[in-house]
């Protein structure tokens, strides 16, 4: 086989069925080796190197198996690396092929066409690990080593540099048998002994999830735990779904505030539980005792005060102590409902972007996904956005990546396989990735984009505002989006009121395919005092909630 020829074989040993990518020169070799393998493998090819790992990230999170990108060195690779740090930061599996400049010429600084001074040291600092092929026979061994080590343990990127001239060089070769990757720690029964036991001597024990607990397909045994105790879960923007939000025990970040202010332990699982604008964890230590869970030793350091550290599988791990805990009724149902309640009525408050949400959440079937962008809307749909399924919602994690969302929905209706997909981007965030338009009509996939149009970066020149009284370098001049839609033949609706939005949504699902609407807003208030899991600067974090239904528990 040709190196090619290697690597597709590999990838079909690895049950990949899709791989998204831009042909280039160093690439010749792969892509027609994918040719001739079209009937087993998909090729799906976007119109910027960017979309490439975004839309992996979007296939990988829905389909809950490694998205696959292939890339051309130098510029190609640092046009994927913000896809690469967004499935970083969300602890998704995304795999990099990242071609090579010529083998002879890596490091030596030749000016080799793409040559960029260390790509290697480069896609480091964006995966997990990554590896550079030596020879051509590497080719196999190297692919099966990036899948297992993308699955095994903390899912996150990987990549595999392939130098272009191994592509064309043939050898005596054979696809390998996927590895079967490196089990999770076995778990410390005694500190499993010392959480559960810590867990029935509290008043009022929470449980805190992170996105860890869907990538290791822990919700069924976080169920049982959260039931056999009656206590409230806490979801992370990563962890929405985990328990669907009709689920009394469901609660998001802001209704968490309630019952942290009064927790006395905190079982925290799957979850960095890091402050994203501070270095300081999610919830203050002070007062409180925390297990922590995690199949990363690293979560556990500091600032985080653990009391019980258990490394292992989040599934594995709260299985047991489902086993172990006392039953009990922790929690009223009264408690629970008021909670809810109070925060449903904050989140109230925030017009018109809930009446956005509410709008756009009835139009979508509850089998559809929901991709949300950093937009006005976005951020508050991080607490108000109704999560019923995991794996139907998708956010940007840490790395808040403008422009994500659009090219990340379409490879998350790649995989969904016909479910209707609904992205929203702000006029500004679209910028990154409109071009994209073109590869959802061309593949004709049923992604419904709402651009909320202002005219601004909006969140920045509210920040400007607020900080220092004046803007700068907020101002857009956008396109007319009823003749862009007109340009990538896609359907277009313009929909002036959370009304009219929600029926061009519904018109747009009935439809199927691509369809683009416009939503022109003006200035929205800020969704930001709903979103910090942190106390406001003050007070307590549901002291203007009298009294607290947790106060009596």
């Amino acid at each position: 086989m040709t190196g090619g020829q290697a690597l597709v074989a590999q990838l079909l040993k690895q049950d990949v069925e899709a791989i998204f990518l831009i042909p280039g020169v160093q690439l010749d070799w792969a892509v027609d080796a994918l040719r001739e393998q079209n009937s087993r493998i998909s090729v799906y090819v976007p119109r910027h190197e960017q979309a490439t790992t975004y839309m992996a990230d979007g296939y990988a999170r829905i389909s809950g198996t490694p998205g696959v990108a292939m890339v051309v060195p130098g510029p190609g690779v640092l046009n994927a690396c913000a896809g690469m740090a967004t499935a970083y930061a969300s602890n998704s599996p995304v795999f990099m092929i990242a071609a090579q400049i010529r083998s002879g010429g890596v490091g030596k600084a030749y000016g080799l066409l793409h040559e960029i001074k260390d790509q290697s040291r480069l896609l480091k600092s964006v995966t997990k690990w990554n590896a550079l092929a030596q020879k051509v026979e590497d080719i196999p061994k190297l692919v099966a080593r990036g899948f297992s080590a993308a699955t095994e343990g903390r899912r996150r990127p990987v990549a595999v540099e392939i130098p272009h001239d191994l592509f064309e060089v043939k050898a005596e070769m054979r696809a390998r048998r996927p590895r079967s990757g490196v089990s999770a720690p076995v778990l410390d029964e005694r500190a499993i002994d010392e959480a559960a036991a810590l867990l029935d001597s509290a008043r009022l024990p929470v449980i805190y999830v992170g996105g860890g607990v869907m990538t290791g397909d822990a919700c069924e045994q976080l169920y049982r735990l959260a039931r056999r105790m009656h206590v409230p879960v806490v979801m992370s923007d990563n962890a929405r779904g985990a328990l669907p939000d009709q689920d009394p025990l469901a609660f998001t970040t802001l209704a968490g505030r309630v019952v942290f202010e009064r927790a006395d332990v905190v079982l925290v699982a799957g979850s960095r539980f890091m402050d994203s604008l501070v270095i300081q964890p999610s919830w203050p230590v002070d007062g409180k005792r925390y297990i922590h869970i995690n199949i990363d030793a690293a979560d556990f350091a500091a600032p985080r005060q653990p009391s019980v550290s258990i490394l292992g599988d989040a599934g594995a791990a709260l299985g047991l102590l489902a086993q172990k805990v006392k039953p009990r009724q922790v929690c009223s149902a009264d408690a629970l409902t008021r909670t809810k309640q109070w925060a449903e009525q904050e989140v109230d408050k925030v017009i018109p972007q809930n009446a956005y949400i509410r709008a756009m959440r009835r139009a979508l079937p509850e089998t559809g996904i929901f991709v949300n962008e950093l937009t006005q809307v976005g951020y508050l749909a991080r607490v108000a956005w109704p999560v019923s399924a995991p794996r139907t919602y998708i956010g940007p994690g840490y790395q808040g990546t403008l422009g994500y969302g659009y090219p990340t929905a379409i490879g998350a209706a790649i995989a969904a396989k016909g479910r209707p997909v609904l992205a929203i981007s702000g006029d500004g965030g679209l910028g990154w990735n409109m071009q994209e338009l073109a590869t959802a009509r061309k593949y004709e996939l049923p992604v419904i984009l709402v651009v909320f149009n202002d005219g601004y970066f909006g969140n920045v020149r509210a920040l400007q505002r607020r900080q220092f009284g004046a803007e700068i370098g907020v101002e857009l001049k956008n396109p007319d989006f009823e003749h862009l839609a007109r340009a990538f033949d896609l359907a277009f609706q313009r929909a002036e009121s959370p009304e009219t939005l929600g029926e061009a949504i519904a018109r747009g699902v009935a439809r199927g395919g691509p369809t683009l609407i416009e939503a022109p807003v003006g200035e929205m208030p800020s969704p930001w005092p709903l979103l910090r899991l942190q106390p406001m600067a003050g007070s307590g974090a549901a002291s203007h909630m009298n009294p607290n239904p947790f106060a009596l528990e």
